[in-house]
């Protein structure tokens, strides 16, 4: 039977006054590109075009979306692991955008990342144990002669069996490789973590089980996630905040229970409409949301909303005018959603 996902008793959402760890302002993610055909034009494909957001410490902020939104380009982008074209990214109040990759190092002790596919993220000739003492080595964490004992620690914290320290990565199943990489990422001690989908490559049962592990941790150690999921069912059960993307931009930010209770935004309406509820009757009764066409390409230049051909309440001024993200507590980018009340 699948595991329940559970958020701890204990576990309550970080206090407002937390301090930022990461701040994303106006962030933009273009590459290059070439039209088909002879004589093609050179295009720009807009993988991120201007979002903007922050963490706290012990928060967790989920991203979500459709393929090819720009979750995992702005995962990244984060890690200054793609070249930024626009905007800034600071850690701890430090841009680090801009940084070298030599510059960039001793501020990657703080900031690690989890990626998707556990297996192709692993170095096959390496052991378990290498893998994990790896990063202790690179920043100089603890004497080379107390590192085997803090890899089996780690091994253990995480739901490992310390005895198979000397085994490979393709001795392991899906779950227990994801898990090797987040003791990876846990081996330098970091205060955020950007989850790049690390639990879409899983099995359902497995996947509750890690989820619980990174809400575990999340109490334990009192870590910040950057969780990125195009699994709206996952994101609700770790995520504090959830941010909504279309298209490389921002189309919803707020509160996890209140996007899931009211969202204002007819992107998020869908989303939201598309998860099948466990109650055939209420599943019946709940009116269906219909979005028409396809997710049209990233190298479009819109002059108004950028889902305005999609939208079923969309005007005409709707595609005149970008609409910026508005609101305090829960944020919006669409023309015709009124701010609430809490939120003038």
């Amino acid at each position: 039977m699948a595991e329940a996902f559970t958020r701890p008793a204990c576990q309550a959402p970080p206090p407002a006054e937390s301090p930022t760890l990461l701040e994303v302002h106006d962030l933009r993610v273009h590459f290059p590109a070439r039209r088909a055909g002879l004589g093609g034009r050179r295009g720009v494909i807009r993988a991120v075009d201007g979002i903007s957001f922050h963490v706290r410490a012990g928060e967790t902020l989920g991203l979500v979306g459709e393929s090819g939104c720009g979750k995992s380009t702005t995962a990244r982008a984060i890690l200054n692991l793609v070249p930024v074209t626009g905007g800034q990214v600071l850690w701890e109040g430090q841009r680090i955008d801009q940084l070298s990759p030599a510059e960039m190092r001793p501020h990657r002790r703080g900031l690690q990342m989890i990626f998707q596919d556990p297996f192709a993220s692993l170095n096959p000739r390496m052991t378990v144990g290498r893998t994990i003492a790896e990063p202790m080595q690179i920043f100089g964490l603890h004497p080379p002669q107390d590192r085997p004992l803090e890899v089996l620690r780690l091994m253990e914290l995480v739901g490992l069996n310390p005895r198979s320290v000397n085994r490979y990565p393709h001795e392991f199943s899906g779950g227990q490789r994801q898990r090797i990489g987040i003791a990876r990422a846990l081996a330098v001690q970091p205060k955020l973590i950007v989850c790049d989908e690390p639990v879409s490559a899983l099995d359902v049962s497995i996947q509750a089980q890690v989820i619980n592990l990174l809400m575990e941790l999340q109490q334990r150690l009192g870590l910040a996630y950057v969780f990125i999921s195009h699994d709206l069912a996952v994101v609700r059960h770790i995520a504090d905040r959830i941010g909504v993307m279309y298209l490389g931009r921002l189309m919803e930010l707020a509160d996890s229970r209140r996007l899931y209770e009211q969202p204002r935004h007819p992107y998020t309406q869908a989303l939201l409409a598309s998860i099948p509820l466990p109650d055939p009757p209420r599943q019946r009764a709940r009116p269906p949301v219909a979005l028409s066409g396809e997710v049209p390409s990233a190298d479009r230049v819109y002059a108004g909303c950028c889902f305005a051909d999609r939208c079923p309440i969309a005007e005409i001024h709707c595609c005149e005018i970008v609409p910026p993200l508005q609101g305090i507590r829960h944020q919006v980018a669409c023309l015709k959603s009124e701010p609430d009340d809490d939120d003038t």
